[in-house]
């Protein structure tokens, strides 16, 4: 069922509290990524530039939940903000729900801009507690969730926040693209539908795998992850990264693949090395077999033309994990061919959506973030819809 947007509310004199996710990279206090804060400026401006007062909540980090603490605090974020917005982002309090915080809400005008401190400073906030739910539910005449990369957990600010607020309880449009996006693609694909899988671990995306065996034209696994599936196979893998307890749901997804007459695609070459290091150790192509002392770190050249041929032909894409440590520059050929894949099925006017962390770094690196219909910001919540998850967080929210 579509959800109301933020652009169905007048917000006009209103105080709307938006759950953004500005849980971004910080390095000695300077943020390395700002794509997360970027990402609910339109969401923000709508509210303003129709006289809401904006007030934004976020977490950062894994802190204790033990109080204040200044590595995690969003201070970097509300200068960010700031620049990026062309005016002051107030940022009153070290905590989201004491009286400095609450009487800066309270002194808001129309079209201002406040943000609230780290709500994982409280361990209400993972909780998923209802008395601290009320005081920031107090705070609002209207709830945003524009928080995709957190939609999947049941944090106090996104599941028992709306579940307190009196008024509208709306996405944003972050979350209504990701949405439309991860939910409607994956729901209704053009076909041939193909998904690429990646990243370090089989156990992380099983279930993923399951749910899309029946729905996807081809399914290609690369990245660590492939290795477990190779050896259930008998394939030789050397000192590569192996789930010895995954196996057995690895051969069990080949043999669903099989069942459904998939078409379930694993590498038939490798780009391996000595050691896990970037220039350190011998790197060799290895064929279908790695030898006892080499760790494959990047799907190999015969195999990056099969993924590239088979992207090709595809209609929707949808990518979640890299093909091998695409950071440093021997290993990253298998993920820029992938890259570079999608962005040619959307110059044709296919479907391309990259899942978030890993895959979202990947594009940018390679210069097609632009060039792919959507980027996910959301990892997790990304893949747990890719494994056909509801979402109560998003579920709470007023029905188009």
């Amino acid at each position: 069922m579509p959800k109301k947007t933020i652009q169905a509310v007048d917000v006009a004199s209103k105080r709307v509290l938006i759950r953004v996710d500005f849980n971004v990279p910080i390095e000695d206090g300077q943020i390395t990524d700002d794509r997360r804060i970027r990402s609910a400026i339109p969401t923000i401006k709508s509210v303003i530039d129709r006289g809401g007062k904006a007030i934004l909540c976020s977490h950062l980090g894994r802190p204790e939940g033990t109080g204040y603490q200044a590595e995690d605090s969003l201070a970097p974020c509300a200068k960010k903000l700031s620049e990026l917005l062309g005016k002051p982002v107030a940022f009153p309090s070290q905590d989201c729900i004491d009286a400095a915080a609450g009487a800066a809400v309270a002194a808001m005008k129309n079209a201002d801009v406040l943000l609230l401190e780290n709500l994982r400073f409280h361990k209400a906030e993972k909780k998923g507690d209802a008395a601290f739910a009320a005081k920031l539910a107090a705070y609002a005449d209207v709830y945003v969730n524009d928080a995709f990369g957190t939609c999947h957990r049941p944090d106090a600010s996104m599941v028992a926040v709306p579940k307190a607020v009196n008024g509208p309880k709306v996405s944003g449009f972050l979350v209504e693209r990701e949405i439309k996006f991860l939910s409607e693609a994956i729901a209704s694909p053009a076909k041939p539908f193909v998904v690429v899988l990646g990243g370090a671990k089989v156990s992380d995306k099983l279930a993923a795998i399951e749910h899309l065996l029946p729905k996807a034209s081809a399914i290609l696994v690369g990245g660590a992850m492939a290795y477990t599936f190779l050896a259930a196979l008998g394939k030789r893998t050397g000192n590569s990264k192996v789930e010895s307890d995954r196996m057995g749901d690895a051969k069990r997804a080949i043999e669903l693949a099989a069942k459904l007459k998939a078409d379930l695609h694993l590498p038939k070459d490798h780009v391996c090395s000595t050691q896990f290091d970037e220039m350190g150790g011998e790197i060799r192509v290895c064929d279908e077999h790695i030898p006892d002392g080499f760790m494959g770190l990047d799907i190999g050249p015969k195999t990056q033309a099969d993924f590239a041929g088979v992207i090709a032909k595809a209609k929707t894409v949808v990518w979640n994990g890299p093909m091998g440590v695409f950071e440093w520059m021997p290993f990253a050929a298998g993920t820029r061919t992938v890259a570079k894949a999608m962005a040619d099925v959307t110059a044709r006017g296919g479907v391309t959506i990259v899942g978030g962390g890993d895959s979202a770094a990947a594009v940018e690196k390679f210069d097609v973030a632009s060039k792919v219909s959507h980027v996910s910001t959301g990892g997790g919540a990304s893949l747990e819809m890719l494994e056909g998850k509801k979402f109560e967080s998003v579920d709470l929210l007023d029905n188009a």
